[in-house]
């Protein structure tokens, strides 16, 4: 396989849309920027998992490396305004750093198992998409590590789906099907847990090679 970096993501809001980026900088809590700001409510982390229309807004980061929301900046009441119209009267915006990562810093997805999904990559959230991967080949890589410059990212765990990948990112329309198909075809799992074990740069073209556990 001729492997190389497909897609960049970074989600600057928990749980809002992301956007897509051309390079980034790895951390060792992964892209610098994801997942600074997220939304809470009386019952802790908010996410799109019960308030879906959360998806609808659009989370990223302006010059100054400032969280906005549909280009608001996050602590403004303009944003406000917005999220709790999506999550919730009672909702409101922090960057504590709290419940940061649902498991690991990283979301991989490789296009292989993007196209056997057979629905828009987007519902899986991921942080890079990996490309040239054959089919679900994704899915004997946990333990290995992938090489990409001076960046290594270790591949821990094949990720259990939740029911955001129910929701159109576009319509925000839910079909419960897509969460069964993925529990029938791929045992409720897609796309893998990954950890920074050496930071850097990374960039859409990047060549990746993957190293497998001796």
């Amino acid at each position: 396989m001729n492997l190389r970096v497909d897609q960049l993501w970074r989600y600057p809001v928990k749980s809002l849309a992301g956007e897509p980026l051309e390079s980034a900088r790895i951390t060792r809590d992964g892209i610098a920027g994801d997942r600074i700001v997220h939304v809470r409510g009386p019952e802790g982390v908010r996410t799109s998992r019960r308030q879906h229309r959360m998806l609808g807004l659009h989370g990223t980061l302006d010059a100054d490396g400032i969280a906005q929301i549909d280009g608001h900046p996050w602590d403004g009441d303009a944003a406000l305004a917005l999220v709790r119209a999506a999550a919730g009267p009672d909702a409101w915006l922090e960057s504590d750093g709290f419940g940061l990562f649902d498991v690991l810093p990283l979301l991989v997805a490789t296009d292989g198992a993007i196209a056997a999904f057979g629905r828009d990559g987007r519902r899986l959230r991921p942080n890079i998409v990996i490309g040239g991967v054959d089919g679900l080949d994704e899915r004997t890589w946990p333990g290995a590590e992938l090489h990409i410059g001076d960046v290594i990212i270790g591949l821990d765990s094949l990720r259990p789906r939740c029911p955001m990948t129910t929701i159109d990112p576009d319509t925000l329309e839910r079909d419960p099907e897509v969460l069964r198909d993925i529990g029938r075809r791929f045992r409720g799992l897609l796309a893998l847990n990954a950890d920074v074990i050496r930071p850097g740069p990374l960039h859409v073209g990047d060549a990746v090679r993957l190293v497998r556990p001796a």
